[in-house]
């Protein structure tokens, strides 16, 4: 048998083309990936930036005179002057015969139904006190009042707030609570300036 000369038969079309689409393919997906990181540095950069102006701390020359002007507002309140309500703090104004009034934020709490329907209670108080020395051991204490305010009046039934009665009895209890916390200090009375059952 004669040896046949086998020649390679030239590549078909669609095969070559494949080897040039597989180099173009395998660049494709590393110019999305740098595309992508590109543009995730400019998301990040600009985030971070922004993170920076708006969440800077504030100049010291600013704080400062910030906490000039709070030290000065305690000192015009300690003097009996009428004072502005700092963002939801106490206001404490003058009264007669030398006692001062130290209105409370407002307080706000879940009380208990006999149906387990949500009823909300919102009160507004007021302490009449002798001097600054009660203000000033009431300021420190206010985070014990506010815990006992809360434990207490949640325990409260609408009921239980019915009528002037009702109304004695939550100021009576109020004033014995506050005097516990405050003690040797007293107060001489509790007034309810506002209250409010939804």
């Amino acid at each position: 048998m004669a040896k046949e000369k086998v020649k390679e038969a030239p590549p078909a079309e669609g095969e070559g083309e494949e080897g040039e689409e597989g180099a173009a393919k395998k660049k494709l997906p590393l110019k999305i990936i740098i595309i992508a990181a590109v543009a995730a540095v400019l998301v990040l950069g600009g985030g971070g930036t922004a993170a920076f102006i708006f969440l800077k701390p504030k100049p010291d020359a600013e704080h400062a005179e910030k906490k000039g002007e709070h030290g000065k507002k305690k000192k015009e309140e300690k003097k009996g002057e009428k004072g502005k309500e700092d963002k939801g703090g106490p206001v404490i104004t003058e009264g007669p015969d030398g006692v001062l009034f130290y209105t409370m934020p407002n307080i706000v709490v879940n009380m208990q139904t006999a149906d387990g329907r949500p009823t909300f209670l919102k009160l507004k108080l007021t302490l009449e006190v002798p001097d600054q020395d009660t203000v000033d051991v009431l300021e420190p204490n206010m985070p014990r009042l506010q815990d006992m305010f809360q434990t207490f009046l949640r325990e409260l039934r609408p009921e239980d707030l019915q009528g002037s009665q009702g109304s004695y009895q939550l100021r009576m209890e109020i004033q014995r609570r506050v005097n516990l916390v405050i003690a040797p200090s007293k107060v001489n009375a509790v007034l309810i300036e506002e209250m409010l059952i939804n």
